[in-house]
């Protein structure tokens, strides 16, 4: 029934809107150059185990809460229990922040998909710095992907979310394949191949585990109320145990073969796998621009980003519509109109601080001061997502209560993990997710000395 909410019309509409609310830059982008700063194979082997561990537990803990509550984030935990909604509202708070400096890197997405048709931008180092730091084309492609975003959110769950989500994710999966391909078939690409797939177990340290621990974390889009409001437009009947297996591991799917993407063209064509942030927008251009038809490949991986970006962006718009909608009782138009708006005004000075803002510096309780852009990724990613998984995980084991979860569950699942998630989401996830906020936070480099 398609009412203010929404509901979601199909099990499979539901399944690529949440692995599209999953896979995002964070796979593209973040997933192969943590590997090849942490070793290759090394770090995926432990990132899957890790995946099986935090993402299943908190990804079926999310929605079911959402659905149990059948309400928006902060509406879901206020409902089960008075006085909690605050937990939902952390992730609200995040996953609005979030998009509002999103949308400015999907806009430099749409700006490299021009270029690589166009083939502007000889110098790839030089013509990023330029184009970011430029204070008025940002902010068209900016406003560009901001109203995109909106445009498929304002047409609701079923006739925006669920028919965009269904296009984008089987495309996105193509597009991915045939950058595979080409990557694969490179001379010289073996070395990556090899350097991806085969673990060095000498180079698992804590350090590699809390790196793909905040990975897995991020990745899922855990601890921003997208899942507990995705979970809040499914039937009674879905089997909510089953969707929390196939969502991550679709997601580490993209990641992996993202990793395939990249890894062995970087190796192929001589440039270094620990590139950093700058590996998809200065490295991977001038590798594409090496490798024969590689305008054609640079534009459909650039494509295929911008696919992968604006699934991730309807989500997090969706998170803060729906507390529009239940919380604030605006129609969702109106609702969506507004949080955009809100969103690239705060967008335009994360974009700014690239460029004509960028002395223009906030000072954080962690004793350094970051621009806009920088600040919003700081507190979103470092303080606000890891609070927010670590309180859902301990709302569901002490406050509602494992017992009342479970019993959510088992309404559309056999739930044949039960006793093992049930140990996962009170005692190992709790830890887990601790970890991460005391790693962000420089705790566990002056503990351990990382």
């Amino acid at each position: 029934m398609e009412n203010n909410r929404g509901s979601w019309s199909s099990r499979f509409g539901f399944l690529m809107a949440a692995v599209g609310s999953a896979v995002g830059l964070g796979n593209l982008w973040k997933f192969p150059y943590l590997a090849g700063e942490n070793g290759g194979g090394a770090f995926v082997l432990v990132y899957i185990g890790l995946v099986v561990l935090l993402g299943f537990t908190l990804m079926l803990a999310e929605m079911t809460i959402g659905r149990h509550a059948n309400s928006d984030a902060y509406g879901s935990y206020n409902k089960i229990k008075k006085g909690w909604g605050f937990v939902g509202g952390i992730g609200i708070l995040a996953g609005f922040l979030i998009l509002s400096y999103y949308s400015v890197v999907g806009g430099w997405v749409m700006k490299y998909i021009v270029a690589s048709f166009t083939g502007t931008g000889t110098d790839k180092s030089v013509f990023f710095g330029n184009f970011i730091s430029s204070p008025v084309e940002p902010l068209v492609y900016h406003l560009i992907f901001m109203g995109l975003t909106a445009i498929i959110v304002i047409r609701g769950i079923s006739g925006g979310i669920e028919k965009a989500s269904k296009f984008l994710m089987p495309a996105l999966f193509v597009l991915l394949l045939v950058t595979v391909l080409r990557s694969v078939t490179l001379d010289g690409a073996m070395e990556g191949i090899k350097y991806f797939i085969t673990p060095n177990f000498s180079e698992i340290t804590l350090k590699v585990v809390i790196a793909a621990l905040g990975q897995v974390f991020f990745s899922l889009s855990l601890g921003m109320g997208i899942m507990v409001t995705y979970g809040s437009y499914l039937r009674k009947d879905e089997d909510m145990e089953k969707d929390a297996f196939i969502i991550p591991s679709l997601d580490s799917l993209v990641a992996i073969l993202a990793g395939f993407a990249i890894l062995p063209a970087v190796f192929a064509l001589g440039f270094k796998p620990g590139e950093g942030p700058g590996l998809m927008f200065i490295t991977l251009p001038a590798v594409f621009e090496n490798m024969p038809l590689g305008s054609i490949f640079g534009a459909l991986f650039f494509v295929l980003v911008f696919f992968a970006a604006l699934s991730s962006s309807i989500s997090l718009m969706e998170v803060t519509v729906a507390f529009g909608i239940d919380k604030l009782k605006w129609s969702r138009k109106t609702s969506v109109i507004i949080f955009t708006t809100l969103m690239f005004i705060i967008g335009i000075g994360a974009s700014l601080s690239m460029g004509e803002w960028s002395d223009f510096l906030i000072p954080w309780i962690d004793g350094k001061s970051y621009g806009i852009f920088d600040f919003l990724d700081v507190v979103t990613s470092y303080y606000l997502l890891p609070l927010g998984g670590l309180l859902g995980a301990l709302f569901i084991g002490f406050v509602w209560g494992v017992p009342n979860a479970v019993k959510e569950i088992k309404i559309g699942s056999k739930f044949v993990t039960e006793k093992l998630w049930s140990i996962l989401i009170k005692y190992v996830v709790p830890i887990l997710v601790f970890l991460i906020l005391l790693s962000t936070t420089g705790l566990l480099n002056k503990l351990f000395g990382l």
